[in-house]
């Protein structure tokens, strides 16, 4: 009787299942929710993560000076330009000079009196001494043309924004905006309807891509030997042993006596050798590149890691550690992707998430080279597919997450690092590792780049003695290139 009951029940539970998926199924069909019927994704709430486009540049200066500008006048219309005859004594400046034609002080008027403002007689350009239109490159607002003005002076930016009432842009947005919070004081303040350029006040692409911690140690042995240094790096790096398992695994293994620090001084210098053999390698650069950002942590503190593949051959090929987030880390981790590039293949994809830096550094990749480095960034946002990108370049994303992952993997056992400078070194054998030594599914569990020299060994230890040899190769290359051009 009893089983009959419970054999009752879960048909009635089944029965009630299907009746709740039907009932479902015709409310996401035919009774649209409010989050379904209303994109919002265009909202002016989210207008902070939007990057505009790159402002209008006009620029006042001449090629030309007045010593070139005199004989003109005087050859074309017979008109000899003389210096001023004053009838009272000036006040301008004795080193003061015209910002559009570089006329001294002779040939420059008081043209409003004590106002300021003075005219130069050579090419009748007015101008304030303190402050000219002539004196620097106007930045104008590609929607109206109105001049932008400077409102933010950060640590590596300025923000410059379109103060114009009547601009098209700001009307736009401002329409979007709800009508209640119109009402309020400051309301629409809460939203970003201005045009926005940053100027970045640091130049990323003159920064060094190849440094490294030193005060290593040696690679002259006084107690161990290579071997063992590479004993650490393939149970450091390949099977993920922490620094003290790594020590403890040698001693019970090999009978080898080390202490934990000595591990970490060994792998700082196997970092130091490997690192410009890895960055400098020829990687097969395709046509889709996909780019992603996660945390680690330092002593406590958040720490970013930037990882760059090519989403054909899965290989790392751009990688960055920085104490945070902005734009700068980012130039570098792209810098390091397009490295041997002459130009950007046709069909270019780059792929990342919705955070707002990565369209910031496509457009400083457009200012500094121009046309052949111009780019957009494919965004796809989220957990789901609510559009037609997310769902074309999901896959791509669930890559570089999928990479992610394999790092938090091999981090996990650090429980964080002390400093900045180990996990730089923990990063680059890491990507050693991944690139040239482990075996992926995705090649049919061979290594992604495969290196001639590196098939000789028959064992994961002689493979990192060869790496370091490479590394060291690489580096001897780069000396005699800096001598031959010194000299």
């Amino acid at each position: 009787m009893l089983m009959d009951i419970i054999l009752y029940l879960l048909q009635f539970i089944q029965y009630q299942h299907k009746q709740i998926c039907w009932l479902l199924n015709f409310i996401c069909r035919y009774i649209p929710l409010k989050q379904w019927a209303f994109d919002d994704s265009h909202s002016p709430k989210y207008q902070k993560f939007k990057i505009d486009e790159l402002p209008l540049v006009t620029d006042f200066r001449q090629d030309w000076t007045y010593k070139e500008l005199i004989p003109y006048y005087e050859k074309r219309y017979g008109k000899k330009i003389r210096p001023i005859s004053r009838r009272s004594e000036c006040n301008i400046p004795d080193d003061c000079t015209c910002p559009r034609c570089n006329a001294p002080k002779p040939f420059l008027y008081k043209n409003n009196g004590s106002k300021g403002q003075l005219l130069c007689k050579v090419c009748n350009a007015r101008f304030s001494p303190d402050e000219s239109r002539f004196s620097s490159v106007k930045l104008r607002c590609p929607h109206c043309g109105h001049a932008l003005v400077p409102k933010k002076d950060r640590k590596h930016f300025i923000v410059h924004k379109c103060v114009n009432p009547k601009c098209p842009y700001y009307l736009h947005n401002l329409k979007k905006v709800d009508k209640e919070d119109l009402k309020e004081d400051y309301g629409k303040n809460k939203y970003k309807l201005h045009y926005i350029y940053r100027e970045f006040t640091m130049d990323f692409f003159s920064m060094d891509l190849t440094t490294l911690p030193k005060n290593a140690s040696s690679l002259r042995f006084s107690k161990h030997n290579a071997h063992v240094m590479s004993l650490c790096l393939t149970l450091h790096i390949n099977l993920g042993l922490s620094l003290r398992k790594t020590s403890q695994a040698l001693k019970d293994l090999y009978n080898i006596s080390i202490s934990h620090q000595q591990i970490a001084n060994y792998c700082k210098t196997a970092a130091i050798c490997i690192k410009p053999f890895i960055d400098q390698y020829p990687y097969e650069k395709g046509d889709v590149f996909t780019a992603d950002e996660t945390y680690i942590k330092i002593r406590g503190l958040k720490t970013y890691v930037w990882l760059i593949m090519n989403a054909a051959t899965r290989s790392i090929i751009g990688y960055q550690v920085s104490d945070n987030r902005g734009v700068g880390p980012c130039i570098l981790a792209m810098r390091m992707a397009f490295r041997g590039l002459a130009k950007l293949p046709e069909n270019f994809k780059f792929i990342a998430d919705g955070y707002s830096a990565y369209p910031l550094a496509a457009m400083e990749f457009v200012k500094k080279f121009g046309k052949d480095f111009s780019f957009k960034i494919t965004q796809v946002i989220g957990l789901t597919n609510d559009d037609s990108v997310s769902t074309e370049h999901r896959p791509f994303k669930q890559m570089i997450e999928r990479l992610n992952r394999t790092y938090k993997a091999s981090y996990r056992h650090t429980n964080g690092f002390d400093n900045i400078d180990g996990a730089n070194y923990d990063l680059a054998l890491w990507v050693a590792y991944y690139n040239f030594l482990r075996p992926h599914k995705h090649k049919k569990y061979k290594v992604l780049n495969e290196v001639e020299m590196l098939q000789g060994a028959d064992n994961m230890p002689g493979k990192w003695q060869l790496l370091i040899f490479l590394g060291q190769q690489t580096i001897l290359k780069q000396q005699h290139g800096e001598a031959a051009n010194c000299s």
